[in-house]
């Protein structure tokens, strides 16, 4: 008899572990995955960044992409609540006053990337092909199974979990944890640390036939993903097209701001948006479709995302604000990247910590790069759009809104960025001081 039930147990079966499935069992590994929640069930971020697309690619999903219908994303928007006069700072391309910003895709060629778009999704049903997939490719799927603990006492892992009035478990090589934002293993082993800096909540749902035009500057991008930032501290709206005519909308915004309304999910939606009037008067003109939903526990981060026999991944292992869409391109990508660890730590028999040094540490420069990005984003947004519009950092930024930043070193316009944000935080006299955000450095980098 084996002396386990399966080579790798997965926890959780959302893009992260339904994509580390799918790898693992098209390399021949027996794998399981436990899922708590039935397939097909509602989820945030849904939209993709063009990084996602050679992992859909490598594991055979990008035919299904195409089937379903999911509609094209071919750059990103985003708009200002005010006309607003700065000063250009030297910057090429950027006028005194703007109002909006915007990249598309086909603007810089990405490797693995064949075609100049990627995708909204309808997460409900993006999950469930991306899983069935993985159970397609071999993996052993059970859903409806909230896993009770891990016990990593014997010599390999033993995941429990409840049966009828009692407990059974599986025996495994190797755990990954891919449960999300529930942090399954982070919280059994202590890991978890609430970000220091970013600290937010979101109100969203869907709205039927909103005119996606009615915040755009050029008409014929309506159907890209939009931000819209609200005349309040650090509070942004995401617009994303989920059918031809659904919209998801969302308010992020401080936990400060939230805490106050967070029994009146409503009021404090409307409330937000109300300060951009062209976007209430949109959404008032439109049907909402699904109830307002809150997202809390936003941002956070693990002592380490990997130990011996062990290893986290997607938001389980690290989850940061959201606002360059780049939550599901991690999980993808992280599971590329443990995956392949995992692959070979199974031909040598050999599961300990080390053998996921090129994940964590592919992982670790990928998720500083977009930490920094975004925190220095919410420190001095004008400092985002005149580096966007200027020729000499345009692909550069351009290159981390598509997710390229695993396999290179700190992009150039990164560290630009960072030089020219500490200049105007030290300096009350400087030009661009009274267009800070709440944010402040030093931003703290992330923990594993």
């Amino acid at each position: 008899m084996s002396e386990v039930d399966f080579d790798i147990g997965i926890i959780g079966g959302g893009p992260a572990g339904a994509t580390a499935a799918s790898y693992l069992s098209k390399a021949g590994l027996n794998c399981v995955v436990f899922e708590g929640d039935l397939f097909p069930r509602e989820h945030v971020g849904e939209s993709l960044i063009p990084a996602t697309t050679p992992v859909l690619a490598d594991i055979g999903f990008l035919p299904q992409m195409e089937e379903a219908a999911f509609p094209r994303k071919y750059g990103a928007a985003w708009t200002s609540a005010t006309e607003q006069s700065i000063p250009t700072m030297g910057f090429k391309g950027m006028s005194h006053g703007f109002r909006a910003a915007e990249v598309e895709f086909h603007e810089r060629e990405q490797l693995g990337v064949n075609q100049d778009y990627t995708y909204h999704v309808d997460r409900g049903k993006f999950d469930l092909l991306l899983l069935q997939h993985a159970n397609s490719l071999g993996a052993k799927v059970y859903e409806g199974i909230r896993i009770r603990r891990v016990d990593f006492s014997g010599p390999r892992p033993r995941i429990i979990f409840p049966l009828g009035a009692g407990e059974s478990s599986v025996t495994v090589r190797m755990v990954i944890d891919a449960s999300g934002r529930g942090t399954f293993l982070g919280r059994q082993l202590g890991l978890k640390v609430s970000d220091p800096v970013f600290n937010q909540y979101a109100v969203h749902t869907w709205f039927d036939r909103l005119d996606r035009s009615a915040l755009a500057v050029n008409k014929e991008q309506a159907d890209y993903i939009f931000i819209h930032f609200l005349p309040v501290t650090d509070t942004w709206v995401w617009q994303i097209p989920i059918t031809d005519t659904v919209t998801s909308v969302g308010v992020v915004t401080q936990k400060k701001h939230f805490k106050a309304s967070s029994s009146d999910l409503e009021g404090f939606f409307w409330e937000c948006v109300g300060s951009r009037p062209d976007l209430r008067d949109a959404l008032k003109n439109s049907q909402q479709v699904r109830p307002f939903k809150a997202e809390g526990d936003y941002s956070y981060a693990m002592k380490q995302i990997c130990g011996d026999g062990w290893a986290l991944v997607g938001d389980a292992a690290r989850f940061v604000d959201p606002i360059f869409s780049s939550g599901v391109s991690v999980a993808l990508n992280g599971a590329r990247l443990l995956s392949g660890d995992v692959i070979a730590a199974a031909e040598k028999g050999d599961f300990s910590k080390g053998s996921f040094h090129t994940y964590e540490t592919k992982l670790r420069r990928a998720v500083g790069n977009w930490y920094e990005f975004i925190s220095i984003y919410y420190r001095l947004n004008i400092l985002f759009t005149a580096f966007v519009q200027d020729p000499k950092y345009r692909m550069d930024v351009l290159k981390m809104l598509q997710g390229d930043v695993y396999d290179d070193t700190e992009p150039k316009a990164l560290a630009a960025m960072r030089e020219i944000t500490r200049q105007v935080e030290e300096n009350p006299d400087h030009l661009w001081h009274k267009h800070l955000g709440s944010l402040r450095a030093p931003s703290a980098a992330p923990l594993f």
